[in-house]
């Protein structure tokens, strides 16, 4: 029951924060001041709503919005011990997971990662285009919510 509580939440979240998100302006990604000129654009997280779960001792709910400019890449990182859900509310994502294959997602379209996965690649292959995320996260309270990979 709890389980179907969450998944509720999480639906009626994802629907309220996409309403949301697409009314709102997109935000230019910076680029780190020491990288040279030609490294790709990095993304920007928008936190949206953070709120302990009230029937889930220890476990916080967290939505936000990713912007990927136009060829943005993140670093690869891990989401710690947090499952993380991924819905694209405008262009195109590339993602890797794991040791999995590269999949390409378009509007509309989402994927769950499980805790401890290595999100190895996520981009926006379109040198025109932005490329938007609602991404939620169940993790432990406390818990960072990214954490990139040492450089």
């Amino acid at each position: 029951m709890i389980g179907m509580r969450i998944a509720a939440g999480l639906l009626a979240a994802a629907t309220l924060t996409a309403a949301t998100a697409c009314s709102t302006s997109n935000q230019s990604a910076h680029a780190e001041a020491s990288a040279p000129a030609s490294t790709r654009p990095a993304e920007t997280l928008r936190p949206l709503l953070q709120q302990a779960l009230p029937d889930v001792k220890g476990k916080t709910f967290t939505s936000a919005v990713v912007d990927l400019p136009p060829n943005a890449r993140a670093m690869p990182h891990r989401h710690g011990q947090a499952f993380v859900y991924a819905y694209v509310l405008d262009g195109t994502v590339r993602s890797k997971l794991d040791d999995k294959p590269v999949a390409t997602y378009h509007q509309g379209e989402n994927w769950v990662e499980q805790p401890g996965t290595h999100h190895v690649l996520t981009e926006n292959p379109s040198p025109t285009n932005p490329a938007k995320l609602l991404v939620v996260f169940v993790s432990d309270t406390g818990d960072k919510l990214k954490v990139d990979d040492p450089r």
